[in-house]
């Protein structure tokens, strides 16, 4: 009985952009399963099961208002956690990167989840509290060859991130930054044998994540125990990393 009420008094509104798949819908499940209300967005087909979404594409302005009014609506109410997700990879090397590739990269992964943070901090700032989690990558701190462009848009979520929290920290609202490293995905999976075990050569934890793993760490930044947590960059990645 008691965790039924506590279930109800404590839900809030979750918005997880780019929720339709990978981590994205490990976050938005895993939120859902402790009883929060969440609505993920996505840009084309239909939400997955059991979760309710938007339509939403992060580099235009006008629709992501349009996401967060939908999302509002079936809320009842303002977003109160953000986890901006969506992101996108046009990997080649230096010499061979388009300036289009560049900037799609940006656009989407960097200039998307400022979109999405700038919108959400109007309802926070109302409510005097809130939650902002930017899903960067390890690979915006340690750099990888062939990704000059994501892991630019992965690094600038750090900056975003502390800039959000000193300007807006004073209100109830902590901006965090969470950074994966190697994820057991369906991308993961295809690797050549050779490849995953050049990958896990250099991570410490002998493995790679789960993307559940993943979600535990954004659930936790999201929650009332990490109140005092901003600013902060926090890896998910087996050791990889080491504090980049």
């Amino acid at each position: 009985m008691s965790t039924t009420v506590e279930t109800a008094t404590t839900a809030r509104n979750v918005l997880v952009t780019g929720g339709n798949r990978g981590i994205g819908l490990a976050i938005a499940r895993a939120f859902a399963e402790a009883g929060d209300d969440v609505v993920i967005t996505h840009r084309s087909g239909e939400p997955p099961e059991g979760l309710k979404g938007v339509t939403c594409e992060v580099t235009e302005s006008a629709s992501v208002d349009a996401a967060f009014k939908a999302a509002e609506e079936i809320f009842g109410g303002p977003v109160e956690v953000l986890v901006a997700n969506a992101g996108i990879t046009r990997d080649t090397l230096l010499m061979r990167m388009t300036d289009e590739e560049f900037d799609s990269v940006i656009d989407t992964n960097l200039a998307g989840a400022f979109r999405c943070a700038r919108r959400a901090a109007t309802g926070m700032i109302r409510k005097r509290k809130g939650r902002i989690v930017l899903i960067s990558s390890v690979v915006g701190l340690y750099g990888s060859p062939g990704q000059t462009n994501y892991a630019a848009s992965k690094a600038g979520l750090v900056g975003l991130a502390r800039s959000i929290s000193r300007e807006i920290g004073g209100r109830g609202i902590t901006a965090n930054v969470v950074a994966p490293g190697f994820i057991d995905t369906e991308m993961t999976a295809v690797l050549p044998e050779d490849q995953k075990k050049q990958y896990l050569s250099n991570i410490p934890a002998g493995r790679f994540a789960t993307p559940e793993e993943v979600a535990s760490v954004v659930r936790f930044v999201a929650s009332d125990d990490a109140a005092y947590i901003t600013g902060a960059v926090i890896p998910v990645d087996g050791g990889l990393g080491m504090g980049h």
